[in-house]
């Protein structure tokens, strides 16, 4: 008897335990959505990688962000919440979902020094990484304005000498020292 009685509890644990477990596929667990970020000193550049996003839950604040949506070949969960560093001005920034990743341009409530990192807490968190193709240091000497486009005509006249106009120093007019008559080839 005390063995049936047993099994039978046994059995009825697992049931439980089988209904719990059906609670917990209908509350799948969310994986952080990676992130990439860079600065300049009047904003943020963050990208959240996550492929062909679907649904996307987006709250940016004057003092956080948060993200929530599936996607990836699996349509899996993504979640993030970060605690921005300072404030930024959520009226001025804009995002945009793209299908490979949903890249943010946050505006910084006080532009003029760069962040020492991301989030409030001074800790490491694997999911966020520094996005090197757009960071620049605050010291850099070759900082310039974020608009990409470089005045070409400038450029060259800073080059000094090697003028396009056809003058004396480098136009096609001019002669070069180790200019040699060459044999034909055959």
């Amino acid at each position: 008897m005390k063995c049936t009685v047993n099994l039978r509890t046994n059995y009825l644990s697992s049931t439980h335990m089988a209904s719990g477990d059906s609670k917990m596929a209908d509350k799948e667990q969310a994986v952080h959505a990676p992130m990439e970020w860079a600065q300049r000193k009047d904003k943020l550049y963050l990208t959240i990688d996550v492929d062909d996003c679907t649904d996307p839950q987006i709250e940016l604040t004057e003092t956080s962000l948060t993200f929530k949506a599936r996607g990836g070949a699996e349509k899996k969960l993504y979640e993030a919440k970060i605690d921005f560093f300072k404030e930024v001005d959520p009226k001025e920034s804009k995002y945009t979902v793209l299908p490979r990743n949903v890249p943010f341009v946050i505006k910084k409530k006080e532009e003029g020094h760069f962040w020492p990192r991301l989030i409030k807490d001074k800790v490491k968190v694997h999911w966020i990484r520094t996005d090197f193709n757009k960071w620049k240091d605050e010291d850099d000497s070759d900082y310039e304005d974020d608009t990409g486009d470089m005045d070409l005509e400038a450029m060259m006249n800073n080059m000094g000498g090697m003028g396009m106009d056809g003058g004396e120093e480098g136009g096609k007019d001019s002669e070069d020292s180790d200019d040699e008559d060459l044999p034909d080839l055959e």
